[in-house]
This record gives C-alpha cells, structure tokens and sequence, in this order.
C-alpha cells in the first residue's frame, strides 16, 4: 500500500522558515491533487495549500503571500516552503493525496509532522 512520507517542520522561531517535504512511496494511478492541511490545538483540521496536476494551486488566506507549494515532476515530492512563520501557525500538519479509485474521490492521508513556532 502507498504510504504518504512526510519530513521537515519542528520547532522554529516566529518570523522564521521551514520547509515540509511530502513523498508518495509509489505510483498513485489518478492523480488528482496533493497538498497539505494542518490542525491546531482544539481546532479543525483545514486545507493549508495545494496544487494539483495541472499546477493550478490554492492557499487558505492566513498563509497568503507566506506560504509557498511547489512540486517535483508529476506532484511527487511536493514541498510546501514556509515562511514568516507567525505563532498561529503551530500545528499537525499532514500530507494529503486525492486521486481516483476507479470512480470514486479518494484521499490519502500522511501521518502528519509537528510545527511549532515560538514566539
């Protein structure tokens, strides 16, 4: 099975930068979009960036002008390049993959990486 490896993040100071890198550990057949949500303390988990396979790219618009996803050939590894960083911004954050199974929308789900920002 497809497991979702996830690396970077930790303990970073406010207005500091990190990056998170997400890699699939093998071939997803449709491909929809990769990305990354995070969940804060006591909050819902909520859709940080994404970029999907025709490069167009969202972000939420706390992380606007911030925030920078990138990605290697065909969504695999995605990067997700943080910067500015401000308290608010500790959290999870996981790794996600939508692609198809057959017909039906599917997401994949990373184990999620900690980042925590000093203030």
């Amino acid at each position: 099975q497809v497991q979702l490896l996830e690396s970077g993040g930790g303990l970073v100071q406010s207005g500091g930068s990190t990056r998170l890198s997400c890699e699939a550990s093998g071939s997803i057949l449709g491909l929809v979009a990769m990305g990354w949500h995070r969940q804060a303390p006591g909050e819902q988990r909520e859709l940080v960036a994404s970029i999907n396979s025709g490069g167009g790219i969202t972000y939420a618009d706390s992380v606007k002008g911030r925030f920078t996803i990138t990605r290697d050939y065909a969504l695999n590894p995605v990067y997700l390049l943080m910067n500015s960083l401000k308290p608010e911004d500790t959290g999870v954050y996981y790794c996600y993959v939508l692609y198809y199974s057959g017909t039906t929308p599917t997401y994949l789900w990373g184990q999620g990486t900690q980042v925590t920002v000093s203030s």
